[in-house]
């Protein structure tokens, strides 16, 4: 008796959503035959999309976030804070910064952080064209992740920086909003304690 499968080209649409970020084989087979029998899907946009965003996205020379021509919309606004360069591991860490509306400098994605394990060196990330940016007097915000390869990056940056005359700092570190003691590690509370400020009384 043969064994049922999926026809061809389903499966061949399985195994490229197997390839996405977070998504296993079962994700992967739920989200084709989603595709395939919902009335709200629409397959051939979708292709659309991913069509027009594979011939038109492109990184920006200067920052390396995503953009239509050589430079994003952010290195193209002139009312920034030229003094202000914020450091980010991934070109999707800028929208998280930009919805909180508290910063307006420019912006510096890495690509990835420092990882000997995954073979990630310093030539492998946008760390040159980065010295090439820091000028004197230019305050340089290392807005990276608090894991292991998090901290390497920023003590290889800050020792990389410190011979150009910049301000080198960390953004603080510490408890989410809502978020209770007993549900804190040690480095968050570490960071927390070390992120203090003083209470202005009124």
């Amino acid at each position: 008796m043969a064994r049922i499968e999926y026809p061809e080209a389903v499966r061949e649409l399985v195994a490229e959503l197997k390839r996405l970020p977070g998504v296993g084989p079962r994700s992967a087979e739920r989200m084709a035959v989603w595709l395939l029998q919902s009335k709200r899907a629409d397959p051939l946009a979708m292709a659309s999309a991913l069509q027009r965003m594979e011939a038109e996205i492109v990184l920006c020379e200067c920052c390396g976030f995503f953009a239509t021509t050589d430079q994003c919309a952010s290195c193209d606004d002139s009312s920034r804070d030229s003094s202000l360069l914020c450091v980010v591991e991934q070109a999707t860490d800028v929208l998280p910064i930009e919805r909180s509306g508290s910063f307006r400098g420019f912006y510096h994605c890495l690509g990835g952080k420092l990882s000997p394990l995954d073979q990630v060196s310093p030539d492998d990330l946008r760390i040159a064209s980065l010295i090439r940016r820091a000028k004197p007097g230019m305050e340089v915000i290392l807005a990276l992740g608090s894991d292991v390869e998090g901290e390497a990056t920023a003590n290889y940056l800050a020792g990389e920086l410190k011979h150009l005359d910049c301000r080198v700092t960390r953004i603080a570190q510490g408890l989410p909003a809502g978020g209770g003691l007993e549900h804190a590690d040690e480095l968050t509370l570490l960071r927390a304690m070390q992120g203090r400020r003083d209470i202005s009384f009124y």
